[in-house]
């Protein structure tokens, strides 16, 4: 097949989660034998950001709010005269924000979207005018699509999405085995219980480690992604902010890990389950994980380096002596790669995800 791969809005950095998935996901489906363009619509980075290989069409971002609305429709304009160029049989594309005249999109060729997030709750973490604006054009992306591919069984089961009626497939978030390096226990004292996060979302509740470093000063707490925490001008001895790390740095910071811990509040956008790359990062290198909400992949396994709990505003206050006990187990222990690799590496959910587009695809030229 001939698939063209599309994102809206974003620059997608290598570096990043996100854009480290795409670039994976399109050398998978190229290893499977299928012509894959990725094209991005996107406003400036910066330039010492590696983004994604593909087509790019910028737009200007700014305080000028209707000059850049302008932009960003003239962007979306040569994206789809791109496309139409490219002439896939298929379109994937990760699920954004609509922006016209992207309706245009569905003449061209079937198109899949990829669901990760409930943005009909999350958009309400944005404000009113987005929120609004959201509302009123989510249909034309998810009712126009011609299949829908949900990174977990609760998004394929809410009401805000099965209204649309479309085949879909739940596939998780993945990563790629053969890279990611595993290792030993380190021999910490005091253990050290590790985070890792992005600044500006607030389903990541990192402020929530904050008491509990105060509350148990004899466990260290290292918090990748942040340079500072809104609100916080002193934190606690045992509590460091690394900042962005890749590369050695990060894969230093992981290997003195002696048990790491998931999104602290995804309550706050509406979701109780999730597949976030940052824990499989940890699970692959044989971290043990506490998990704050509900991981499609992980969640029923029954291993003593994986302890769940609930995801509540208070988690962290109520199961706070519990992940204290936990990250003093898990001293000398690893989670063991082999029971974890069927469930996150990316190959095969990869080739279930082709085999979808495939059906959508002869679906519509049936």
């Amino acid at each position: 097949m001939r698939i063209a791969y599309i994102t809206l809005h974003w620059p997608r950095p290598l570096s990043s989660s996100i854009g480290k998935k795409i670039s994976n996901q399109i050398r998978v489906w190229r290893k499977l034998k299928h012509t894959v363009q990725f094209f991005s619509h996107l406003h400036s980075a910066p330039a010492n950001e590696k983004l994604v290989e593909g087509q790019r069409f910028y737009y200007q971002h700014g305080r000028n709010l209707l000059s850049c609305e302008w932009s960003r429709i003239a962007a979306a304009r040569k994206l789809l005269e791109s496309i139409r160029i490219f002439k896939p049989d298929v379109i994937y594309l990760r699920w954004g924000m609509y922006i016209h005249p992207m309706k245009r999109i569905f003449k061209i060729a079937p198109t899949i979207i990829e669901i990760n997030t409930n943005d009909f709750e999350e958009h309400k973490l944005l404000g009113f005018s987005r929120n609004q604006y959201n509302r009123l054009t989510r249909s034309i992306f998810l009712g126009n699509a011609s299949g829908h591919v949900f990174t977990s069984n609760e998004l394929a089961e809410d009401p805000v999405f099965t209204k649309f009626n479309k085949p879909y497939t739940v596939i998780t978030n993945g990563i790629v085995l053969e890279n990611t390096p595993s290792y030993p226990a380190p021999n910490n004292t005091p253990p050290h219980l590790i985070f890792i996060g992005t600044p500006g979302m607030a389903w990541h509740g990192v402020e929530k480690l904050i008491k509990f470093a105060q509350r148990f000063p004899d466990i260290k707490v290292n918090i990748i992604g942040f340079e500072s925490i809104n609100g916080y001008s002193r934190l606690p001895s045992n509590l460091l902010l690394h900042g962005y790390k890749e590369g050695k740095d990060y894969e230093e910071l992981l290997s003195y890990a002696d048990a790491a811990i998931g999104t602290l509040s995804l309550h706050l956008k509406g979701m109780q389950e999730a597949s976030p790359f940052k824990i499989r990062d940890c699970a692959a290198r044989g971290i043990p994980c506490i998990l704050p909400y509900k991981d499609t992949d992980l969640f029923d396994l029954d291993c003593r380096e994986i302890f769940n709990i609930p995801n509540t505003h208070d988690n962290i206050t109520t199961y706070g002596g519990e992940i204290h006990d936990f990250v003093e187990r898990m001293r000398g222990k690893r989670l063991l790669r082999s029971l974890v690799e069927n469930r996150i590496d990316i190959v095969q959910k990869e080739k279930q995800r082709v085999e979808f587009l495939n059906s959508i695809f002869h679906q519509n030229n049936g």
